[in-house]
């Protein structure tokens, strides 16, 4: 039987018969040991999700301090764990995924799609987008198990792979894109 490439795997360690099992976080399905802890007030992530979001947060404003990259992150995140249909998330959702559209699609820099989202929060008026299930295969670890050098990389890869997922509503999106900008 072919093998999966190792990025796209998760190998399932061994616990404790006392250990806690793995928990899946309700937004992207990353299986994690579950943790009390904060989550974000909107975003759908569990605990153990949100802190290790912090890592990427950490390394991104650390150790490669602050890269271009760091736009479709954020996106790619908020998207992924897009929460409850209450305006804070609905508009969160809607702005991030045409984040993701202007780099993916349309060739914006990050930083280019950053000033032409700033407005937009404030102007847009988007409804409920019914998130797609599974809403990705790659999540926040992906970034994560890569070295360094590889991060703007796996960031893209990710991003790619959940803008992929929400498909069904491209349209709409690039409706709203065309008549916000």
């Amino acid at each position: 039987m072919p093998q999966s490439p190792s990025h796209l795997t998760t190998a399932s360690p061994r616990r404790a018969p006392d250990a806690p099992a793995a928990t899946a976080c309700p937004g992207c399905g990353l299986a994690l040991p579950p943790t009390d802890g904060p989550t974000h007030a909107y975003l759908g992530a569990s605990p153990a999700c949100w802190a290790r979001y912090g890592e990427l947060l950490m390394r991104e404003f650390g150790e490669l301090r602050n890269p271009a990259i760091h736009r479709m992150s954020v996106d790619a995140y908020a998207v992924q764990h897009p929460g409850r249909p209450e305006p804070r998330a609905i508009r969160s959702v809607a702005v991030h995924l045409m984040g993701l559209c202007l780099v993916i699609e349309r060739g914006f820099p990050p930083q280019a799609a950053t000033s032409h989202l700033g407005g937009l929060v404030e102007r847009a008026r988007p409804e409920w987008l019914d998130p797609p299930h599974p809403n990705g295969s790659l999540t926040v670890a992906h970034p994560l198990a890569a070295p360094p050098a590889d991060h703007a990389a796996r960031v893209r890869e990710w991003a790619e792979d959940v803008w992929r997922a929400w498909h069904a509503h491209h349209p709409t999106l690039h409706a709203w894109l065309d008549s916000y900008l």
